[in-house]
Order: C-alpha cells, then structure tokens, then sequence
C-alpha cells in the first residue's frame, strides 16, 4: 500500500486550482464534475504531492476557522525554509505560524489557501 492523496474542500474550484498552480507551482493532473455526486474536482500535484480538490455544487463552502495544532494539514517536504518563506511571502499566502524550529532535527510553517485549508511546508535536517 501507499499514500495517494489528501483532499480539501474549496468554495470555487476553478479560482482553488488558479491560486494552487500560480501561487504553489502545482500542476493540474485533472478536472471534472461528478453529475451523480453534485461535485465538482480537481487533482492537482507537485513533485510526489497529490490534492484533490472538491466543491460541492450544491451546499455553498463555509470556511473553518484556523485553531491550533492546525489539523488537519497537507504538509510538504522542501529543501530549503528560507526559499519556500521567500515563495509565500512574495506570493501573499497567508502564513498561520512559523516558521519554527526543532533543533538538529526540522523546521516548519504553517499557512493556508484562501479557504483556510492548512498547508505546511517541513525542511528536515540531514543528520551528519
């Protein structure tokens, strides 16, 4: 068995799949409506990062509010913190908390898309 993918729930799938690709560097995988469902989605992914994005066609989104421990999240290994902080802040995404540190061990950021799914980007550091 293995991880496939990790879902949101978003207010207007097109404008989710716009901040995601602009804003984060995902790729569209595929989109469509399930008629049967009332739903429509979206896979979006990044390097092994797989979302599904889904919107319900019938009842409108209502956001949730962000509490911690920030759960559930999506979280993201990157290389680099300082380089993934540079791509939120020159992008305006909204950055919860972070980032913040365990030492000799990873660092972390939480943020958010702009229906207050919960992202994090984590850098682990490489023991010597």
């Amino acid at each position: 068995m293995k991880f496939d993918h990790g879902a949101f729930q978003v207010s207007d799938i097109n404008k989710a799949i716009k901040f995601y690709i602009e804003k984060l560097g995902f790729k569209l995988k595929s989109q469509s409506i399930n008629e049967e469902e009332h739903e429509a989605y979206a896979f979006i992914e990044l390097g092994e990062a797989r979302i599904e994005l889904i919107q319900d066609l019938i009842t409108p989104f209502k956001k949730q509010e962000i509490v911690k421990p920030f759960c559930p999240h999506f979280c993201m290994e990157i290389d680099d913190m300082k380089k993934g902080m540079e791509l939120l802040k020159k992008n305006n995404i909204n950055i919860i908390r972070g980032p913040l540190e365990i030492k000799d061990e990873e660092t972390w950021v939480y943020f958010s898309d702009p229906d207050n799914n919960i992202l994090e980007y984590i850098q682990w550091y490489k023991k010597k």
